[in-house]
C-alpha cells in the first residue's frame, strides 16, 4: 500500500482496460537511471497490466529530443523536466496539466515542500517531484588537517569560508595551484550561490517577489558579485576552470572546499582517497543564511491518451510516494519532496542528509522563464569580471538588463 494518501488511493483503484505500454523519459545520470530501473521493476510487479519503458538522453540533447518528438506526434507518457524549464514545455505543449481529481491541489499542498508550486501556473499543477536538492559546503578533512585546521569544525560563517580557503590553498614555484583552497564553477552551481545566497546575504534580493522583475542591479548585488569573483581575482583562493570543473577539483583531492547540490552525493561517495563532509551554507557576518532548492519533477506528456494517459498517471503517483522517495534518497541522496519524508529524525541527525535538509528551512526558488538563458547571462556576466576586467557594477547593470529584457519578452509571449 502506497503512503502517499488520498493522492495515490484513487490511482490504485483504476486499472487499464488492458495490457499496454508506456514510456518514461529522462536525461542520462547513472545513479538517477539505476533508481528509477528500480522503481519500474517494482511498479510492474504491483502492476502487471503495465510496462513502463525508460528512455533516456545526454542531459545536452534531452530538451531538443523531447521537442521534436512532440512534433513528430509521439513522446514520452511520463517525461522528467527540470522545474525552471516548465514554460518552455507548457508553451510547446509537451506536458499537459496533472487531472485536478486524482492530484488534488490541497493535497500537493499539504505534504510537498512549499517549493513544489514552481510547478503550477494559474490553477494547475503540471508536474510533482520524487526529490528536492538544496545546497551545502562539501569540504576535504584532510586537506582541513594538513592546514591546521580543525577537520570537525567547517566554516559557518563568510569570513570563516575565506580563512579555511587561505590556509588550504597551496601553490608551487611557479605559482600554479597545487590545492585550490575552495573551487568555482559558475556554470554549474555558483551562480545559484550569486544569485539566491550571496545577494540575500549582503542584504538584498534577485527579483521581485513574483519573479517578474531584475533586482539584483543594487549595492547588495554589487557586493555579492564583488564578493564572489573577489575570492578569484583578490583573494586568489581558488579559478575558475581549475582542473575543468568545481566537483572534479573536489573529487581529486585538490581542492579544500566545493559548493554543490545533494546530487553530488553519489558520485562523492565514491571517493576513497581522503575523508570529507558537509556543512550548511556559510551565514553572512550578521548570522543571515539563505539557500537554493530545485528539482526536476515528473510529469505527463502532451500526447498521453486513453489507457497511457491512465497508466502514465498511476505511475506518476508511484514514483512520486513516499515507497519512492526513500529509494531515490538511498540510491541518488537526492532529498525526499515530501516533507514527512524528508524530516524524520534520523534524516535531520545525519551528518550528509542533515545540512542540506536544514537548508531546505530557508531556501529559494528562482522562478525562472528560462532557465538556461537566464544562467547564461549569469555566466557572461561573472566572465567579463574575470576575464575581461569589467567592474562588477558595469557587469551586474549589463546582466540586469538583458534578464529583465528576456523576462519580459517570455511574460509577454
Amino acid at each position: 500500500m502506497l503512503s502517499a494518501g488520498a493522492l495515490a488511493l484513487g490511482l490504485l483503484a483504476a486499472h487499464p482496460a488492458s495490457a499496454v505500454e508506456i514510456e518514461y523519459w529522462q536525461y542520462v545520470f547513472e545513479s538517477r537511471v539505476k533508481a528509477m530501473d528500480e522503481l519500474i521493476k517494482e511498479f510492474q510487479a504491483e502492476n502487471p497490466g503495465i510496462t513502463v519503458k525508460q528512455v533516456t538522453f545526454p542531459y545536452a540533447d534531452y530538451q531538443t529530443r523531447v521537442v521534436a518528438a512532440k512534433a513528430a506526434g509521439k513522446g514520452p507518457d511520463v517525461v522528467q523536466l527540470f522545474y525552471g524549464w516548465l514554460d518552455n514545455f507548457v508553451a510547446g505543449g509537451l506536458v499537459q496539466p496533472l487531472s485536478k481529481e486524482k492530484f488534488p491541489a490541497a493535497t500537493i499542498e499539504k505534504d510537498f515542500f512549499p517549493i513544489v508550486s514552481a510547478m503550477k501556473r494559474g490553477n494547475d499543477y503540471y508536474g510533482l517531484p520524487t526529490a528536492v536538492r538544496s545546497m551545502a559546503l562539501f569540504y576535504n578533512k584532510n586537506l582541513f588537517k594538513a592546514a591546521g585546521l580543525d577537520p570537525n569544525k567547517p566554516p559557518q560563517t563568510l569570513d570563516e569560508l575565506l580563512k579555511a580557503a587561505q590556509a588550504t590553498t597551496k601553490r608551487d614555484s611557479a605559482g600554479n595551484f597545487q590545492t585550490a583552497g575552495i573551487a568555482f564553477d559558475i556554470a554549474r552551481q555558483d551562480h545559484n550561490w550569486w544569485r539566491e545566497i550571496l545577494v540575500r546575504q549582503f542584504g538584498g534580493a534577485p527579483y521581485s517577489a513574483d519573479g517578474t522583475k531584475v533586482a539584483y542591479d543594487s549595492e547588495a548585488g554589487r557586493k555579492a558579485l564583488e564578493f564572489y569573483t573577489g575570492l578569484q581575482t583578490k583573494e586568489k583562493v581558488g579559478r575558475e576552470g581549475f582542473m575543468d570543473e568545481g566537483q572534479a577539483a573536489f573529487r581529486g583531492g585538490l581542492a579544500a572546499m566545493v559548493i554543490d547540490g545533494t546530487f553530488r552525493l553519489a558520485s562523492f561517495n565514491t571517493i576513497s582517497g581522503f575523508e570529507w563532509g558537509v556543512a550548511e551554507l556559510p551565514a553572512a557576518a550578521d548570522g543571515t543564511r539563505s539557500n537554493y532548492a530545485s528539482y526536476f519533477a515528473n510529469a505527463i506528456g502532451g500526447t498521453a491518451k486513453g489507457e497511457k494517459l491512465e497508466a502514465a498517471q498511476k505511475f506518476l503517483a508511484f514514483i512520486t510516494s513516499e515507497k519512492a522517495m526513500n529509494v531515490w534518497l538511498e540510491k541518488v541522496g537526492e532529498l525526499p519532496a515530501r516533507k514527512t519524508v524528508a524530516l524524520s529524525e534520523k534524516n535531520l541527525a545525519n551528518p550528509i542528509y542533515g545540512p542540506f535538509i536544514r537548508g531546505l528551512n530557508y531556501a529559494h526558488t528562482t522562478l525562472f522563464v528560462d532557465e538556461a538563458a537566464q544562467r547564461q547571462i549569469s555566466i557572461d556576466m561573472v566572465n567579463s569580471v574575470l576575464l575581461q576586467g569589467t567592474s562588477a557594477s558595469a557587469a551586474l547593470s549589463a546582466a540586469a538588463v538583458k534578464e529583465q529584457q528576456l523576462i519580459d519578452k517570455r511574460k509577454a509571449n
